[in-house]
Order: structure tokens, then sequence, then C-alpha cells
């Protein structure tokens, strides 16, 4: 007995056939066919029928069987020739003579099995051994029609594995390529008659023969792709033909007969059982179905030509009926009768299981080749897809399993043959399993979105679903419907959440993850074109130009997507009221204005989602326009080729049919004359069809009512329609057929009204293959995002809805991942295509998960962060979203930054978090180290409350300490809250939330806008709290974000300034304590002044007008802070003193720095930016020049400093007519002499100025200043001498400046103590000096004037004062002897320049009587000094001389009666 090792020769079917290293030399093949030999004689001698042999009158000595293998032995070692040129079956045929006797044992048999086998497998046959392909045909006829005596069970099973074994050899040997269609065939059909007769035999047979079974197609299929068109349409010439059927019937390939006992064919004992007879019964073959085809073309081949084609090498032909027979085992479910409902396991579920998985093989090598050759594609298109759709609602989950493996890989391969065939599968199985409402088992459910949820991982099916389904209007929404499943499906509605929640999440996360994957891979033009569908257009005819070009079919779907949109809602206007529905559908400019029958009809025809019901009464409405429509509505379809029944499945598919006998008639008669038209061959006339059709409906109705007891019989059906022909008999066989068809699949009378129909009966898969014929080509989507854009828009919504239940349900942290994976892709794809809505709807749903919003201690808030996962990923998340896409983040901000204060105020932020630009780190507050450390602090943990004074830093230290002393001890934390902290540290560090604010200069304008908005609004909230003061820390910490986010952004800060300056100027004007917050306002608006005037100079003006609200500052808040406020303006001046042009913006400088002259503590900053300004005359300027004069005045002014501080101050008022004198020579030399007057002018204004003030500190107290006030005016007058000042402005100085000064003085001498003013005579002295030298400078110019003598007068005058003033009752010696000096001088200097002359004039008022009249008040005797008598007689004489015309003529005035003596 030979015993079978299934493994070992498993391994050699799939590895030694191929993968022999060494073929064997001639002698060793020689040897080792002699072993062969051997082995079959020794167990053929073991029998005694075999052993003896003795010799009889008419009997040879041995058998035929012996003689043959020892005549074999006798020749083998004698061939010389290489083995390839040695005839194959010269060496097989005696080993292939024992197979096929019918007289050997099964262990016989079985022995001549392996040495075939190990011929094969040695590669001694190739395509270049002789005669190799009658050899190969030699093995398969004699495995084929193998007998034997069977003597026990288990020797039977190993002869049937090894004939499985020998013929999977044959079809994996290198001369495989000989082998025949017929002889692939006869394989495939004995291996399966094996399999089917395994059933009864024992494990290791079934799964070795199913196994076989497996490899025999995929060694079949794998050679599908080599097959060249070329071959294909020469084979296809040939193929349709009717014989091949009989070829395949004759030799039983695929057991077409039956039988009962189920028991396969083999040899027992000498009587052969019936030949291979299946329980599958089989369907229509493929070679059926050649000869309708060539019977309709009118080309019918004879037997012989079949034949032929059998006899060819194996190719398309037998790969056509071995594909044709696995669809036909599927067959079965239409003979057992299984409903929606039923449980085909109660049948038999490993035949269809079987059946489908070599299905599935084959499809998974063929590929995409099976779309190359048309009847292949035709079994998957029709036979298989339907069988598919039946299965697809069993009740078994391995059997729906396998269907959807199959399906995908159909999606894979031959998505764009198989459009139709899709859409119906996935709407009327997969999505109607998947939801639970439709009755299926929780199993049915899962594997069903197991199934949705690997398409859904597929890059392109989503989109190609969109794009094919969703946007053609005659497809339902197989996109949005799925979308719709899974967000529903991932909602947990009831109960803890199952892994089907999990598993519709899965699908939605990587539907996102794709989308996500793609962005960067758009069209360069953008996915937000805009549709214009302005005005009618038929919809239905519109088409594609190019269907593989994306610029060209993108707009294409965008406008059939947006026309279904509008049809959407006409339809249900229609389902409510057809007649407004069809006005509406005017107004949508989706039926034309007028209406026409076509458009009518064509709206009804190609319109998902009609009530049918109601367009079966329109339809058969007596109306003429209702008439129109219905005889357009049987043009719209194609019924050429289709039998009558299957055009009735297809024409009453569309609508029901109405219950009225006449609307029926009406209805009928237009099916028929359409079907007449299209098929005239069938009937004499259109009455004809119209009658057959009648007839028709009256069957359907017998057999399917169930009120009918007396079933119509095949003999009345064929009787009721004679003579309707044109008075002839239609031919028996059609009528039988039509009979037949009616009774075994009812014509639905009442169409499915969706898509999810719950059978797949037979009139909606007649439909669905109608529609695969008029389908538009199939939109095969690249990896590109060509549609995300508008899927995004229908997705997301239900996405986050979804996603958000499942992450706030969830605990395992796996989950929680994907469903922040989810997010994170959502916020991609949001961000990236601009759906800002969406991402603020995100935001603020991850917000809601972070858990800072609760209001918790600190302690109970870390450690309740630390312990939930989902917090710490939404934390997470929530700030890389605003990190990574802050650009199209607008109301999320507020959320975003309730967060930020929330870990603010529980200490965890980093310390850097409100830095400036990278490029501006430097601090700010060198001088003022406290306030630094509050700054640096208040980032880590709540800022202090207690206001910190600058101006008594004793008394603050020790209030803090005091409040140090008060505070409570704190516990020392255990194990547990310290891993808290630094859990939570660690997140908060990984979320970088710096750089949202740092990175916020590359925001988009709005959402800059949006972030600076809330955190104004944040901060606004807290101020409008009642706790205020308790708020203040995280007040100060928006102020400080807010400043840093303006600091950052200095090139767009007019899109932010108006509203941080509103900020700050609330906050200080409603402020009247000090405090941090507005301690950071006034800090902080000097900083962004100081950062940000380099950079910006034409918003100058405007930074600096800002600082207008420290003017308004509280007196106490002032004062508090005024040392450090100087401190930050003088470093403001000295950095960007040039970059202030403006009257404006030093006006506002020049007060901040004036109102510190008389402060203790601000006084010295505030006069060292004062003399920056002044001391470099760089910046003093025509616009601050009359502002720094009037603070310098003041700080001379101040008693605050030293007296070396006001004489400093003296001294630089001094020194700014250096500025007049230069300002005049620029502009004389640059303009013309009209504005040059100008230009004198202006300065003349600006010096006038000057010296007034300083005529106010030559009043002052102080001995030192007072007396360098006068010396400093002296000057101050004295350097503008090259400055051609009007005659005015020198007579307004006297009167204002110098008169009222010497008087001034005089007065102060007069009326004070002199304790008062130490010292007042020395400074008479000075002044009197002043007055005689300003004189004598200006005297040239205002001598010509008419007012000069009025001017000389009151010199004169106050000298006659200043002679009478007594000091304590004593006369000044000092004066005494000074005013006769100056006056004697400014007398010779008027002599000498011809001003002061005698005159002839008896009692007038000349200038000369005037002069002297004063000057004898003076000194009596001065005339004399001046004009000797000779002296004066020599000029009078000579005055005569000349006519008596004096030498120079002066204006005569009176004295004002004003002027007095003392």
């Amino acid at each position: 007995m030979v015993h079978l090792n299934p493994q070992p020769e498993s391994n050699a079917l799939h590895g030694e056939i191929r993968h022999c290293p060494v073929k064997p030399s001639t002698g060793a093949l020689a040897c080792m066919i002699n072993a062969e030999i051997g082995a079959v004689l020794a167990v053929m001698r073991r029998n005694v029928r075999w052993g003896i042999h003795y010799v009889a009158d008419d009997d040879q000595l041995e058998h035929s069987l012996i003689h043959s293998l020892k005549e074999l032995r006798k020749q083998i070692f004698s061939w010389q020739h290489p083995w390839n040129t040695i005839n194959p079956t010269v060496y097989l045929q005696p080993f292939l003579d024992v197979i096929r006797s019918d007289e050997t044992g099964a262990p016989i048999t079985g022995v001549a099995l392996s040495s075939v086998y190990k011929i094969l497998t040695l590669d001694t046959l190739d395509l270049d051994t002789v005669n190799v392909g009658n050899a190969m045909h030699l093995i398969v006829d004699a495995v084929t029609s193998c007998r034997f005596e069977v003597t026990d069970p288990a020797s039977e099973e190993v002869v049937l594995m090894k004939i499985l074994q020998v013929l999977l050899a044959c079809m994996k040997s290198k001369a495989a390529a000989g082998l025949t269609n017929q002889h692939v065939c006869n394989i495939v059909n004995t291996c399966f008659r094996v399999v089917h007769q395994a059933s009864s035999k024992g494990e290791l047979l079934q799964r070795i023969a199913r196994h076989t079974m497996h490899e025999l197609v995929r060694c079949i299929f794998s050679h599908l792709p080599e097959i060249s068109n070329s071959k294909l349409i020469a084979a296809g010439s040939r193929l349709s033909s009717a014989e091949m059927a009989g070829v395949l019937d004759k030799d039983h390939m695929f057991g077409n007969t039956q039988q009962e006992n189920g028991d396969d064919g083999v040899e027992y004992d000498g009587q052969s059982s019936k030949e291979h007879a299946s329980t599958i019964p089989m369907g229509k073959s493929a070679g059926e179905m050649y000869a309708r085809e060539a019977e309709e073309s009118g080309k019918v081949e004879d037997g012989q030509d079949g034949e032929k084609l059998m006899m060819e090498p194996f190719g398309i032909p037998c790969m056509v009926e071995i594909f044709h027979f696995l669809c036909s085992l599927l067959n079965v479910i239409e003979h057992v009768g299984i409903g929606p409902r039923s449980n085909p396991i109660a049948y038999e579920e490993d035949v269809p299981l079987f059946a489908l998985g070599l299905i599935n093989s084959a499809i998974e090598l063929g590929g995409p080749s099976f779309s190359q050759h048309p009847k292949l594609l035709a079994l998957i298109q029709d036979e298989l897809f339907h069988n598919l759709m039946q299965f697809g609602l069993s009740m078994s989950p391995l059997i729906l399993s396998t269907v959807c493996s199959i399906v995908l890989n159909l999606y894979y391969h031959l998505r764009t043959k198989l459009k139709a065939q899709l859409e119906a599968f996935f709407s009327c199985v997969l999505l109607r399993l998947a939801q639970s409402k439709h009755g299926s088992s929780y199993q049915q459910q899962e594997v069903a979105l197991e199934a949705l949820v690997d398409l859904c991982r597929q890059q392109t099916f989503m989109a190609e679903m969109y794009a094919n389904f969703d946007c053609d209007i005659t497809y339902s929404n197989v996109f949005e419907d799925l979308a719709n499943l899974l967000s529903k499906s991932a909602f947990p509605v009831s109960g803890p959440l199952s892994a089907m929640h999990i598993l519709a999440l899965d699908g939605l996360v990587s539907m996102m993850k794709v989308m996500a994957a793609r962005i960067g891979n758009e069209l360069p033009a953008s996915d937000e074109t805009s549709v214009n569908c302005e005005g009618y257009e038929a919809f239905w005819t519109l088409k594609c130009d190019k269907y593989n070009d994306p610029s060209c079919w993108i707009p294409f779907v965008r406008k059939t997507k947006f026309i279904k949109k509008k049809l959407m809602v006409g339809t249900d206007h229609f389902n409510r009221d057809p007649k407004k529905g069809l006005e509406f559908l005017q107004g949508m400019h989706l039926l034309p204005d007028k209406l026409d029958p076509q458009s009518v009809a064509s709206f009804f025809r190609y319109t998902t989602g009609l009530d049918k019901n109601l367009i079966g009464d329109f339809l058969g409405n007596h109306d003429e326009f209702c008439i129109h429509v219905l005889h357009e509505f049987a043009r719209t379809f194609d019924f050429h080729g289709m039998n009558l029944d299957t055009a009735l499945r297809l024409f009453l598919g569309t609508f029901r049919l109405p219950g009225e006998s006449q609307k029926i008639q009406r209805v009928l008669e237009a099916f028929a004359e359409r079907y007449y038209e299209q098929s005239p061959h069938l009937f004499f006339n259109k009455d004809a069809a119209l009658l057959l059709s009648y007839s028709v409906i009256l069957l359907n109705t017998d057999q399917h009512n169930v009120q009918v007891k007396k079933k119509m019989t095949e003999e009345d059906f064929i009787r009721n329609n004679r003579n309707i022909n044109g008075g002839n008999d239609l031919p028996r066989e059609f009528l039988s057929e039509l009979y037949h068809s009616i009774c075994e699949d009812e014509i639905q009378m009442i169409p499915d009204q969706g898509p999810g129909s719950p059978v797949m009966t037979l009139s909606h898969w007649i439909n669905v293959m109608h529609k695969s014929k008029e389908a538009s080509p199939f939109i095969v989507c690249d990896s590109g995002a060509l549609l995300d854009h508008d899927m995004f828009a229908i997705l997301s919504g239900p996405t986050i809805a979804a996603i958000s239940v499942v992450f706030d349900q969830v605990e395992q942290e796996d989950i929680l991942q994907t469903c922040v994976d989810g997010f994170m892709a959502i916020a991609k794809i949001a961000a990236h295509y601009h759906f800002d809505s969406v991402l603020n709807d995100l935001v603020v749903s991850l917000c809601k998960f972070t858990t800072l919003l609760t209001p918790l201690s600190i302690e109970e808030a870390i450690l309740a962060f630390a312990d939930d996962v989902r917090a710490r990923m939404a934390t997470t998340a929530v700030f890389t979203i605003a990190s990574g896409y802050g650009d199209y983040i607008h109301s999320g901000w507020k959320n975003i930054l309730d967060c930020v204060l929330s870990l603010h105020k529980l200490g965890l932020l980093p310390a850097p978090l409100v830095s400036d630009a990278a490029d501006d780190k430097e601090s700010s507050s060198d001088l003022e180290p406290e306030k630094a450390s509050t700054s640096s602090s208040s980032t880590l943990q709540p800022p202090s409350l207690a206001p910190q004074r600058k101006s008594s830093g004793l008394i603050s230290r020790f209030s803090q300490l005091l409040s140090f002393d008060m505070e409570e001890p704190r516990l020392q934390p255990d194990e547990e809250q310290l891993a808290a902290h630094q859990c939570t540290r660690e997140v908060i560090q990984s979320c970088h939330i710096d750089s949202i604010f740092t990175d916020s200069k590359f925001l988009q304008a709005e959402s800059l806008l949006q972030l600076v908005r809330a955190l104004i609004l944040a901060a606004g909230q807290l101020q409008k709290g009642n706790g205020f003061m308790e708020d203040e820390g995280t007040a100060v910490f928006c102020l400080e974000l807010l400043i840093a986010i303006t600091l950052n952004n200095r090139d767009r800060i007019l899109l932010i300034w108006q509203g941080v300056y509103e900020h700050i100027s609330n906050i200080v004007q409603s402020t009247v304590m000090p405090c941090t917050l507005v301690e950071k306002a006034v800090f902080g608006l000097l900083r962004i002044c100081q950062r940000l005037l380099p950079y910006k100079e034409n918003l100058t003006d405007e930074l600096l007008k800002s600082l207008q609200l420290i003017l308004k500052l509280d007196a106490r808040v002032a004062d508090t802070y005024c040392e450090p406020i100087t401190q930050e303006v003088m470093r403001l001046v000295k950095a960007n003193a040039t970059l202030i042009r403006s009257h404006v913006g030093w006006r506002i400088i020049i007060s901040l720095l004036s109102i510190t002259a008389r402060h203790p503590e601000a006084s010295e900053a505030g006069f060292e930016a004062l003399a920056f300004i002044m001391s470099d005359r760089a910046h003093l300027l025509p616009s601050n020049y009359v502002l720094c004069v009037d603070a310098a005045r003041e700080f001379a002014e101040s008693r605050v400093g030293e007296v070396e501080r006001s004489v400093s101050a003296l001294d630089m008022m001094a020194g700014s007519v250096v500025c007049l004198v230069r300002w005049y020579s620029e502009a004389k030399n640059s303009v013309v002499e009209e504005a040059s007057v100008k230009v004198s002018q202006d300065i003349g204004e600006m010096w006038m100025r000057l010296v007034r003030g300083l005529r106010k500190v030559c009043l002052d107290q102080r001995e030192e200043v007072r007396n360098h006030a006068v010396l400093t005016l002296q000057s101050s007058l004295a350097g503008v001498d090259v400055i051609p000042l009007p005659s005015a402005m020198w007579f307004q100085c006297f009167d204002l400046v110098i008169f009222t000064l010497v008087d001034e003085l005089l007065e102060i001498s007069l009326t004070n103590s002199p304790k008062d003013y130490r010292k007042m005579e020395g400074t008479l002295v000075l002044a009197m000096k002043l007055m005689s030298k300003a004189f004598l400078q200006s005297l040239q110019d205002l001598s010509q004037q008419p007012s000069f003598c009025k001017l000389w007068l009151g010199v004169l005058n106050r000298m006659e004062r200043y002679m009478k003033v007594r000091f304590r009752g004593k006369r000044s010696e000092k004066i005494h002897e000074l005013v006769p000096e100056l006056l004697k001088n400014t007398l010779l200097v008027m002599k000498t320049t011809g001003i002061l002359m005698p005159s002839n004039d008896i009692g007038g008022d000349s200038f000369w009587q005037l002069t002297w009249l004063q000057v004898k008040n003076i000194v009596p005797s001065m005339q004399s000094e001046v004009f000797p008598d000779d002296e004066l007689e020599q000029i009078q004489a000579k005055h005569n001389k000349t006519g008596g015309i004096p030498v120079t003529t002066k204006a005569t005035v009176p004295v004002p009666s004003s002027e007095t003596t003392v």
C-alpha cells in the first residue's frame, strides 16, 4: 500500500517544479526511470493476480502492462542522445497505461502516478523537448480518465491525492504551454470532481483537494496578463460558437448532469460508478452565451471550428469556461429560495464560500487584464455581480466577508468598468447592512462596516465615489451616505462604546488622513472655483469632453453637483405637489420656461428620488400633454436585443404602474410602440406587442398574487396568446420561455423607491445593467487633491461631531490618539482650504476637553490634569493647531486664550512666554531691577497684588517682609504631587505655547486682529468682574501678551494699534491708585514707542501722541512711577531723537520732561534727557526750540536740584542762540529774499521766547542763578547780532524784557527783605550793564525808527531811578559809580555816530533838548563832559554855515507822562 505524505508533496508542488537547481544527466535520468519501473513492478508482484502467469494456449507469458515496463527497462540505458531529443511518450506510456488500466488496484495506480509526478518535477519536459505537447496531452488524458480497483478507503484517498498532485504539476510544468484549452478544462473538471467526492472522505483529502483547486485557478489565471490583445481578437472571432458548449457538455466538464447520491466515479472492482455529477445546479454556460451572441450577429460557426478552438494552446476560451463555471456555482441561491432574512448556512455554506474563494483568487491574479477580454468582463459585470449582490445579504459573516474582499479587488482592478454595479453594491448591500435599522445582525453590520472602512483607506476611493456618484444626477450620493453612516455609527446612542463605534471612527479618521496626505497635490486652478449655472440647460444632456483630464472634468462634476443639489430641492417640491414642483423647477432653470414633453420626460427618467407613484399617475393621465410626455418617456429607453419580459421589467422599474385599466392601457401602448420600433422582427405589428404585454402583466398577477388560488399553466398562457401576431401564433418556444421567466421572477409592480432595496430582484438588476450601458465613463482620480475642498465641506461637520463624542467617552489611549490624529488631519485640511469656521469649531470642541476651564484649586487642577490622558492630548492638540494653523483661527482665539490664562493661573507657563521678537530681547528695565524681577516672575506664578511704590523703596521692602511673615507655611508636596507637577510641566513645555505669540508676526492680518481682540476681551472681562484685584495678575499677563504681540508685529502696527491703544488708555484713565497693572500699561506703552519708532517713521506722531496718556495719569500714580517713566522717556529720546521731527511729537516729549523739573527723584533723568536734546544741537530743531527753552527755564527755576543744574539749564538756553544763527544762515542761502524775511521773523519770535524766559529766571531768589541768568540774557542778546531782526522786535524786547527786568529787579530790591534776595546790588549792576550794552548793540538800527526817542528816554529814565536807589537808607556806591559811566559811554557813542547833535530850536521838544533835560537829572555836569564849550561852539558854527539845517534830524516826541523819577 502506498502512503501519501501531503505536506512534503504540497511543498514540492510549489517549489520543486520551478526551482530544480540542476537538470539530471542522461544516465541519471535513465537510472531514475529504471528505479520507478522497479517500484511499479514490485507493487504489482505483491498481488497474486500479477505475480504468477502460466502459459496457456492463447495467452502471453506476461501481462501487457508488465511486458511494456520491462521493455522500457531494456531500452533506457541504450539511449545515448540528449534527453530532450527522446520522445517522452516512449518512457511515459507504460506508466500511463498502468494509470489508465481498470485492472490495477489503488496501490499500483498510486505508484504509477508518483512516477509520473517525479518525471514532471525533474524538469525533464520543457518546450524544447521532442513531441512534448503530445506527451502532456497523454498525461492529462490518462490521469483524468484514471480507473482503479478500490481495496480500502485509505488507498483510494491516496490515489485521489496523487491525481491532484500530477494534474497540478502539469499546470506548473514548463511544458504547460503545450496544453490545449480542452485539456485545461479537463484538469479543472477532474480536480473539482475530487473536491466534490472528498466531501464524503477524510479531512486531509478535502483540504488538499480544495487547496489544489485554488492553486489550479491561480496558475491558470496568472497567465491572463500575458495574453495579448491580438490573441484575444483572434480567439474571439472563433470563440462565438455554440459547439463549445456541446464539447464541454459532451465531456461532462463541470457536471451538468445531476445525480441523487452525489458519489464521484472511480472504478470499484471493475464496476464503474456514474460520471462526476455535482449537486450544484448550473446556470447557462458560457458556450450558450456565445451561441446567443453568435445567433444575434448571424455568425454561427460549425462544431468542427469549436472543437478546433478547444484543441488550441490554452488561453481565453478555457478561462472563460472556468470563470463561468465558478460563477455558476453561486447560482444555488436561486434554487433554494434564499430570501433577505433566510439563512443560507441552513442549506450549505461550504459550496458558495469555496466558489467565492476561487473567484477571488482568479481576480487577484488576473487583475486589470479582465477588462481587456470582453467575455470575461461581461461575466463579471452581469452574472458575478448579480450573485455577489445576492450573497452580500447572506447571514453568514464569512460569506459576506469574502464577498466584500472580492468587491474590493474588483474596485481596485476594474472599477472603470463597473460603475453602476459598484454603486448598486454599495447602496443595496454595504450601506444597508451597516445600518441596524434594516434588521441586519451585529455580525453583518460589523463585516459591512469593516469593508467600508477598508475602502475608505484607499487613497482615491472617497474622491472617486464623490466624483462618479455624488456628482452624477442619475446615481445616489454614495459619498455623502457613507460619510453620514460612519459619523452616525461612531455615535454611541445608548450604552458604552463598542467595536462598531471604534471601527466607524477609524473610517472617518482614515478618510481625513487620506485627504490630509494629498495636500500640496492640487491642480494650479483654485479648488473654490465658482459654478455659474444661470439660465436653462438640459441637465440630462450634459457631457464632459475629456474624462481623463482633471482640468476638464473637475469643473464639469462641480457643475453637475450644483445641478444635482437643485434637483434634490426640486424633487422634494415635486413629491409634495407635482404641479407646483414643475413650476419650481422652471424657476430654478432646471426645466424650460415653456414646458415641453421631452424635458418633463427626461426629468422623470433621469432624476433620482422622485415618487414613482406620482410619476405613474402623471404618465397614465389622459391629458394630452401627459400623453406626449408618456411617449417621450418611452423613447428614452433602448430595448434593442431585449426579451419582452426584460424590457417590461426595465420599463416598469422606473415608475409604479397605475391601477386604473385606462391608464394601464395608455402606458402599455407607449411601451409596445417603443418595443416594436426597436424589435420589429418578433411581431407583426405593435398591436401584437401590446396584446402580449397585457398578457404578461396578467400572467404576472396570476402567478404572484396570493389571492389567486388556481394558477395559469403554461398551456393556458400559450392558448391565451394564439393568433395575436397578425392572425398567426408566436413561436411556442418564445412563449414558453416568457412563461417560465415570469413564473420564476416576478415583475415588480411596486418598484423600489430608494437605492437601498431589501432584495436585489431581477427587475432591479436589469435596471442596474441598463444603467451600466448608459453610464458615463468612470472618472479615475489620482493621488492629487482634486475634489477634497468640496468633499471636506460635506464631511467636516459630522466628522468633528462624531470624533468629539468618541473622544469624550473613550478611555483607551490608542483610541484617544486616533481621535487626535483625526482632529489634526481636519485642522490641516481646514487650514489649507480656508475653512475658518470649521477650524474654529474644532478648536472650541478641543478646548472643552482640556479641563483647564474647570474651576478647581491649583493642586486639584494639576493632579486632575496629570491623571487625565484625554485632557493632556487635547491640550497638546489645541496648542499644536494654534501654532501650526493660527492663520485661520478667528473666534477660536478666545477659547485658546482661556486655556492659556488658566495655565497662567496655575503657574505652569514657561518663563519666556511673553518675550519680544528675537532681535529685541534686551531688557527695558535696566534701571529698575525690582520691576524687572516682577516682570519675569509674573510668568511663573500669579504676581503679587501689592503695588510697589518706587519713591519709597525701603517702605516697600518692609511691607513685603511683613506680608511674607503673615503667609501660612506651605506643606511639602508628596511624591504624587511632584510627579503630577513634572508630568504637567512636560506636557505644557511640549506644547510650545510661546511660539503662538512670538510667531504672531507670521499670522495673517485677520487672524492677528482676532487674537488681539480676544486678548483685549479677556482682559476687559477681568476688569468688569467684582474682584478686580483678585484677577489683576491675569490682567497683567494679558497686557504683557498684548504688548509682546504688538512688538512682534511692528510691520503691521496699524492693524492692531487702535485696539491696543484703547485698552492701555482704559487702564490708565480708570486707575486711581498705583498697581502692577497700570505700571505694566505705562511702561509697556513706552516700550512700544521705543521699539517701533526706529522702524515706523510714518507713525512717529501717532506713537508719540499715545504718550499723552502718561500726562493723564492720576497724581498719585504719576508720582509713584515718575522716576522710571522719566528714565524710559530719556531712553526713548536718546535712541530716537533724530526720528522726531514734528512739533506735536516734541511737545509731548518735552511735556513729559518738564513735569519732572520739580520731582525730587525724576528731575535728574528729565534734565539729562533735556540736556541731550539741547547740548547736541543736532536735535534742537525749530519744531522743538520753544518747547526746549521753556523746559530749560523750568529746570533753571526749579530748586529740586543743585544750583549747578539751574546754571547748566541757563547755559543750555544761552547756547541755543547758536542754533538760531545757524538756521538763519542756512535759510538765507537756500531761499529767496521774501522767504528770508519770513524766516527772520520766525527766528526772532523764537529768540524773543528765549529772552523772555531768561528774564523770568533773572528774578530768581538764588543769587548765583539770578546773576547767571542776567549774564546769560546779555549773551543771548548779543548772540543774535548777525541776524537782522526787525526793529519792532527790538523795541518789543526792550519793553517786555529789558525794561521790565530792570524795573522788576528794582522793585524786588526795594520791597523784599535782603534775607530773601541776597546781594541784589550786584544783580542791579548786571542789569544796568545789560541794558546799556543792549541799547548800544541795537543803536545803529533803532536810531532810524520813530520810536527811538521814546526808547532813549526809557533808558535815561531807568538810569535816573537807579541813581536814586538806596539800600538800607544808603545809596549804592557801585550803582552811583556805574550809572554815570554807562551814561557817558552811551552819550559818547551817540555823539560819535551823529545821533546826538545840538539843535537851534528854542523852546521846542527836540531830541537834543529832551536828552539833556533828562541827563541833568542824573549827572548835571554830563553835558560839559561830553560836549565841551569850545567843541559845542564849533559844531553850532558849522551848523549855521549849512543853512540852519541840523546835521542830523531826529524825531521829536514828548516825554512820556508815565516816566517818573524815584
